[in-house]
């Protein structure tokens, strides 16, 4: 076995790598969104601000937030080496590269999903722990695996650098990047989805992001030709 490297893996994204792209957009806005709302008040996603809310909170002596600002940093590593080392493997190994990484991630998601229906959407102190740490696991794996498809500047989980990227092009080059305006538009979008379903269908909200996840995973495994404009990852 081997890992090849990322540099030309970008245009080893079978399917529709841009339709993959925005639902896992969409998947890390809801998972983020309802994360924070229902486990704590810490992000599965973010670790900008998870590593901003764990300082935070322990400045002002909230160690309980500390250590689920921790956790989910901790687990969110996981997840990142998980999916990048499956994404980049090579060989026998089965189920391997971005399918098996998207694989690897919707199985977590459902499982959170599964939980939380036996729990009665209401977890207790350990279990959001532990829901929190396999939610940030799912969302590591996903980053991990797109950073080694795709290219360092692609995100489906955080805009920070997207963002940047927008404005800078749009300051410098005075043209606006269409694909990544629409990537930093769907991730609030998914997280307004993922908040309603917290308010308005509490039990079933965790399925929205697992449903979201493996459909990535199917439109990345049904190998297509791609349309004009849902080719591989562009550069942002």
């Amino acid at each position: 076995m081997a890992l090849r490297p990322s540099a030309t893996a970008g245009q080893r994204w079978p399917g529709h790598a841009r339709t993959a792209q925005f639902l896992l957009t969409l998947a890390s806005g809801a998972v983020n969104a309802i994360s924070f709302l229902a486990l704590g008040g810490v992000f599965t996603s973010v670790m900008t601000a998870n590593s901003a809310l764990l300082g935070l909170a322990l400045g002002n002596g909230h160690l309980s937030l500390a250590n689920l600002a921790a956790l989910a940093i901790a687990a969110y590593l996981v997840g990142a080496a998980a999916g990048s080392w499956i994404t980049a493997a090579t060989g026998r190994v089965p189920l391997t590269g971005v399918a098996g990484a998207l694989l690897a991630e919707s199985v977590l998601l459902w499982a959170v999903f599964a939980s939380w229906l036996f729990l009665g959407g209401a977890p207790g102190t350990t279990a959001r722990g532990v829901l929190l740490a396999v939610g940030a696991v799912s969302m590591g794996c996903q980053s991990g695996s797109v950073r080694v498809v795709a290219d360092s500047s692609v995100t489906t989980a955080y805009i920070t650098g997207a963002l940047t990227g927008l404005v800078a092009q749009a300051t410098v080059a005075r043209k606006l990047q269409g694909h990544n305006a629409l990537v930093i538009l769907l991730l609030p979008v998914g997280a307004a989805v993922g908040g309603a379903a917290v308010r308005w269908a509490h039990l079933l909200a965790p399925a929205i992001p697992a449903g979201l996840v493996t459909a990535a995973l199917l439109v990345t495994v049904v190998r297509r030709r791609p349309a004009p404009d849902d080719g591989p990852l562009p550069d942002a």
